[in-house]
């Protein structure tokens, strides 16, 4: 038995994961998968860039057209296509025959008044042949290439800006990474709370059980009641029942860790995680933060792109040169590529606005659109500069909270030594000594509080000097 015992206690704490706060964040930002997706984001601004880049190679596009009609203009237009057209198809053979015939009464000299009025109306003559022809099969072939040649600069443009939203996603995905890791460090610092509200409990339970016992001692000698076994019963009762609901929170505390780190084998954490020192120069993290902060990098490069945006727009009052080559074969059989079927094309266009007002408005307002973006950055310059200096005393103030808890929880288990040998010597009643009891658990749960508070205003100071993570 005493060998099943040990072997089970071994057994346990080789499947224990304790971690630190270092090593559960490496995990988050390495296995979280909401970050992995907004990390796609910066391969959606690299694709939009491609894109650009793919205009000024132009495209290539293979044409097939298979048909068969017996429309009279499609008809005609497949055989011109294909080189193959007669005067037959013009329906000349409705033409030819009455001025056939009439030609023929003119060289033998029997020509009469009837023919020549029958051959005023050979102009009205309907040709069947061109009016109703036989269906027919058409293979259409062409291979395409359409090129840009001048665009007025906005190609140019156009990638500069998909150039600097890669930079702004990619400053954007460290604010992202910041963020987790700030909610990582919440999460592991509230979890070491609740393990030590659990110890505090632990503690507050040996004592209200030791009342339990001390009254029924004092009981058996006549020198406690009935009332008193009852109170100290009753708020040793209550103490469980708050260890319990302890015991519960750290278990989901530690749920919410394993969700965010996605390791689920974790089952306890180390200590509480300060991770910047109250004593650091003011100044100088203001310095820092207006020259790390990821999301005021992120604003500069919209506005930078912002201002590339009316030079992109402005594109419009320079004129737009393409070029078109084409080269094909028509036929009513397929892949029947002869030289006497094929055409070649070859087109340069160009469009040029000379008065078109719309466009000046667009120009107009990207031109606003880009004060605006400046106007924020500026904004958020000053704004950063105060979220540091807010932060930054507020993590001194819990800080020196930490000190008073402190000195709060040692006076409050020291009075309650007191109380405990005041009652033992029947100076005082039960429910004196369980109010003391209580103030005594209340000033530890404060001070556990209190720096949970200081671990998580230090982890937001951190953050926003833009110094969280690498």
């Amino acid at each position: 038995m005493k060998k099943y015992l040990i072997l089970t206690a071994l057994s346990g704490l080789l499947l224990a994961k304790n971690v630190t706060f270092n090593e559960v964040l490496k995990e988050t930002l390495s296995n979280n998968l909401e970050l992995k997706a907004k990390k796609l984001n910066i391969d959606k601004a690299k694709s939009d860039l491609d894109k650009v880049r793919g205009m000024e190679w132009g495209k290539f596009i293979f044409n097939e057209q298979i048909s068969r009609t017996n429309n009279a203009m499609y008809v005609f237009g497949m055989k011109l296509g294909s080189r193959e057209a007669t005067f037959s198809d013009f329906g000349f053979s409705d033409f030819l025959a009455p001025l056939g015939g009439a030609l023929m009464k003119a060289n033998s000299n029997s020509l009469t008044p009837q023919d020549l009025a029958a051959m005023q109306g050979i102009l009205a003559i309907k040709p069947h042949d061109l009016n109703y022809p036989a269906p027919r099969s058409n293979f259409a072939t062409n291979f395409v290439y359409e090129i840009p040649i001048f665009t007025g600069f906005k190609l140019t443009y156009a990638k500069e800006m998909a150039k600097l939203q890669i930079l702004a996603n990619k400053y954007k995905f460290q604010r992202d990474k910041t963020l987790l890791a700030l909610e990582v460090l919440k999460a592991y610092n509230g979890a070491v709370a609740a393990k030590y509200f659990i110890n505090a409990l632990n503690k507050a339970k040996e004592t209200t059980s030791s009342f339990v016992k001390m009254v029924k001692e004092f009981k058996k000698e006549g020198m406690a009641t009935d009332i008193d076994l009852l109170q100290a019963q009753k708020r040793d009762s209550q103490v469980d029942a708050y260890l319990q609901e302890a015991k519960n929170k750290y278990v989901l505390a530690l749920s919410y860790l394993r969700f965010l780190s996605d390791d689920y084998d974790i089952t306890s954490v180390g200590d509480f995680e300060v991770i910047i020192s109250p004593d650091s120069n003011l100044k100088t993290l203001i310095k820092e933060a207006l020259k790390n902060r990821n999301d005021l990098k992120w604003m500069k490069k919209n506005y930078e792109t912002m201002k590339k945006k009316v030079k992109f727009d402005s594109a419009e009052n320079y004129p737009m040169i393409g070029a078109h080559l084409e080269y094909g074969w028509n036929d009513n059989t397929v892949a029947n590529i002869r030289s006497d079927k094929d055409y070649w094309l070859a087109a340069i266009g160009l469009k040029y606005n000379i008065f078109d007002k719309s466009k000046d408005a667009d120009i107009e307002k990207s031109k606003i659109e880009a004060l605006q973006t400046g106007y924020y950055y500026q904004y958020m310059k000053k704004a950063i500069a105060l979220d540091v200096r807010q932060k930054y005393l507020n993590l001194k103030t819990k800080t020196k909270i930490i000190k008073n808890k402190l000195t709060n929880k040692e006076l409050a288990e020291e009075i309650l030594k007191k109380y405990t040998y005041m009652y033992k010597q029947g100076m005082i009643n039960m429910t004196i000594l369980l109010m003391k009891e209580a103030d005594a658990r209340k000033a530890r749960a404060e001070l556990i509080k209190a720096k949970y508070d200081e671990a998580v205003a230090a982890a937001k100071l951190k953050a926003s000097i833009g110094d969280f993570v690498k």
